[in-house]
């Protein structure tokens, strides 16, 4: 049964309910017709409630059963005071209509550090901790995830947010062929997680649409769900562990796992293009691997042996410096 047969047999019940009420007096198609306007009225109000999300809504009933809580208690405790019936009547609802308010509105406003908002209760045991990965758009678009996740490196559910699977479909539906041809590509490799993988991957529905960008969405998702963040993003990867939060960068695991280098050490290498300074040479090693070789600029579009002079480890990745062997 979906939403359109709900409120189909909504409107149905609601124009019976109205027949009844009134058919004794005999203007039941009155009755019928003001059931039927009023369910159409309440179907308006509950799609105008789209972007209301359940947490914000469980959020809002907890701070409002605190209101009235409070309002109880202190109106009790006015009611000891000598106040006739009336005032004290007057007392207790402006009481209750201001603690709701209050209630509501905090509740509201503190509602990423609700923990025990029965949508976000996870009852588990200790022993048996099932760790979440909230996945980036840029993970997907990479793809080496997808060989990651082959090998079991990575362990854990996989947390796909609404916000990156819509970012991914605008990409893919992108007027720049580059663009599009990238995120075409990040939908088949997550139709393969899923499929060929038999990854477990759970798609999120929180939206957070007092959030605009994605990156900041990705950050409160992953404070609310005490998540690990997938992601070659190196901004995102700065703000997600400024936060407090474990990320997990696929750019760092490969610099890793690249080959350790030492100074005089020999290789052979293929200089590709010239280098920032004068007279100097790149190449590349297989893993990627950016070499730099000083009095190297005639040997350009040849493979030639070199030494190691020394390794520099930037925020970008390792670089290896060397010269020519005489």
């Amino acid at each position: 049964m979906n939403l359109l047969s709900v409120r189909i047999l909504f409107v149905l019940i609601s124009i019976v309910i109205g027949f009844q009420s009134v058919v004794f007096s005999g203007a039941g198609w009155i009755g019928a017709l003001i059931g039927g306007i009023a369910a159409l009225i309440i179907i308006v109000l509950e799609l105008g409630m789209r972007k209301v999300s359940v947490r914000g809504l469980s959020s809002a009933v907890f701070g409002l059963i605190l209101g009235l809580i409070m309002s109880k208690l202190v109106s009790d405790a006015v009611s000891i005071a000598p106040i006739n019936a009336e005032q004290l009547n007057q007392i207790r609802v402006t009481l209750t209509l201001v603690f709701c308010y209050l209630g509501m509105v905090i509740g509201l406003r503190g509602k990423d550090e609700f923990n025990v908002i029965i949508p976000y209760i996870r009852l588990r045991r200790q022993d048996q901790m099932d760790e979440m990965v909230v996945i980036d758009t840029s993970v997907i678009i990479d793809g080496r995830i997808q060989d990651i996740l082959k090998t079991k490196f990575i362990e854990g559910k996989m947390i796909i947010p609404k916000f990156v699977l819509k970012e991914l479909q605008q990409i893919a539906d992108s007027t720049d062929p580059m663009k599009r041809q990238r995120g075409r590509r990040g939908l088949e490799i997550l139709h393969s997680m899923q499929k060929d993988i038999g990854q477990d991957i759970t798609l999120h529905d929180e939206e957070f649409p007092e959030v605009q960008e994605v990156d900041a969405k990705l950050v409160k998702l992953a404070k609310l769900l005490e998540a690990k963040v997938l992601t070659v993003d190196f901004n995102l990867n700065r703000v997600a562990t400024l936060q407090g939060i474990k990320v997990l960068n696929i750019n760092e695991l490969a610099n890793a796992l690249k080959p350790v280098v030492f100074p005089g050490e020999e290789m052979r290498v293929k200089l590709i293009k010239e280098g920032k300074e004068h007279n100097q040479a790149i190449g590349y090693l297989d893993d990627g691997t950016m070499i730099v070789v000083e009095e190297s600029r005639r040997s350009i579009g040849q493979e030639v042996k070199v030494v190691v002079t020394s390794v520099l480890q930037t925020q970008a990745g390792r670089m290896i410096f060397a010269k020519i062997e005489r």
